[in-house]
């Protein structure tokens, strides 16, 4: 439990970071946000919790696979806030796409993987 406590702390941690900066210099908190940290801080945990190493470079690949769909966020959200949607129904049609791009990318590597 302790482990598993520490575990929420720090990646709690890094996400506080990035909203804090991001409050002082957008740039700095975008670098922040950016950074793979979340994918890092998982695969860390998966090695100290005794995962095998080919378990964690199937996690690692599949992640490689998704950041491809999940950029639809960072192309609608900003776009619509631009055109004058508000925050909301800006995020709400981001994460939709996000959500229909997972579905199409995962439709594809298990048509993919079928060959």
């Amino acid at each position: 439990m302790t482990q598993f406590l520490l575990k929420v702390a720090i990646s709690a941690l890094v996400v506080a970071a990035a909203s804090e900066l991001a409050r002082r210099q957008a740039w700095f908190g975008a670098l922040i946000a950016s950074l793979p940290l979340t994918s890092i801080l998982a695969m860390i945990w998966l090695w100290r919790d005794g995962v095998p190493a080919a378990q964690i470079a199937d996690f690692s690949t599949s992640i490689l696979w998704l950041v491809l769909p999940s950029l639809l966020l960072f192309i609608v959200v900003p776009a619509m806030l631009r055109a004058g949607f508000g925050f909301w129904s800006s995020l709400g049609a981001g994460s939709c796409a996000t959500v229909l791009g997972y579905g199409v990318a995962l439709l594809a590597l298990r048509a993919w993987s079928a060959h």
